[in-house]
């Protein structure tokens, strides 16, 4: 049996990034818990294949592929600088792309990096209700940390969020472990 395919998607325009840090994180306590194929992609790195894209006729090889991979995922991991109070520009650009059908039932842990605490809720009224639109199945605890909560080397300095990402990714798999079986990609 193959192992179930997560899908880590940073939103960050900049690197190196705390966002990355944080969605990194994440899937490494994924990981730890249980064997997956893990994925991650940057849009630092993958933006200028996504930016021009009005649609998916005639896209390139890259995109394709980003795009199969978000859309045969057992797992999404999605995190995001806020700016402004919501998720980039480019992040929702990449998920306007994506097959109306095709996160049905896929557990989606939301997590967002920001410059202060009062951007929290950013994950509750713009990355869920974008991942609602998909049907998707968001994992009900979010993850969000400001600068003081990442060091510049990556490490997580605070203690409660490093608890936070273990409760997520325990609900995450436990709502994996809900579904009848890993996705086969089409």
């Amino acid at each position: 049996m193959s192992l179930p395919s997560v899908i880590a998607i940073s939103g960050s325009l900049t690197a190196p990034s705390r966002t990355r840090n944080l969605v990194d994180h994440i899937a490494a306590a994924i990981a730890r818990a249980r064997p997956v194929a893990l994925r991650t992609y940057d849009l630092v790195e993958i933006g200028p294949q996504i930016a021009p894209l009005v649609g998916r006729a005639g896209i390139g090889a890259e995109a394709a592929a980003v795009y199969h991979a978000i859309e045969s995922a057992d797992l999404l991991v999605v995190g995001s600088p806020i700016y402004k109070a919501s998720y980039s520009g480019l992040l929702k650009h990449l998920f306007d792309l994506v097959h109306p059908n095709a996160l049905r039932g896929v557990p989606v842990i939301l997590s967002a990096t920001g410059g202060s605490d009062r951007h929290a809720l950013a994950l509750e009224h713009q990355f869920r209700p974008l991942f609602g639109f998909f049907n998707a199945v968001t994992v009900g605890t979010t993850v969000y940390a400001v600068e003081a909560d990442i060091g510049k080397s990556g490490k997580i300095r605070n203690p409660d969020l490093n608890a936070r990402i273990d409760r997520v990714a325990d609900e995450a798999l436990h709502l994996l472990a809900g579904r009848a079986s890993p996705r086969v990609a089409a």
